[in-house]
């Protein structure tokens, strides 16, 4: 995974961190689209892209942190 070792924490995480939480107004998509998976009705094509605009950022920096060789000890 030497492409998520290239990727900066410093730009990743509020990155993942702001486009997890917008838009702010009502909610933000992620939570939105994390319902709409969970009660069944995620089929459009936009939300699937939405929940994974929204949510790929959080997942590559959850997987940073996880394999990274600060946190090894």
């Amino acid at each position: 995974m030497k492409w998520l070792e290239a990727i900066p924490l410093v730009v990743l995480m509020p990155v993942a961190v702001i486009l997890a939480l917008a838009p702010f107004q009502p909610e933000p998509h992620l939570w939105e689209k994390l319902k709409m998976l969970a009660d069944g009705t995620l089929s459009r094509p936009i939300d699937i892209f939405d929940l994974f605009l929204h949510g790929m950022p959080l997942v590559l920096l959850v997987l940073k942190l996880l394999t990274s060789n600060h946190l090894r000890h």
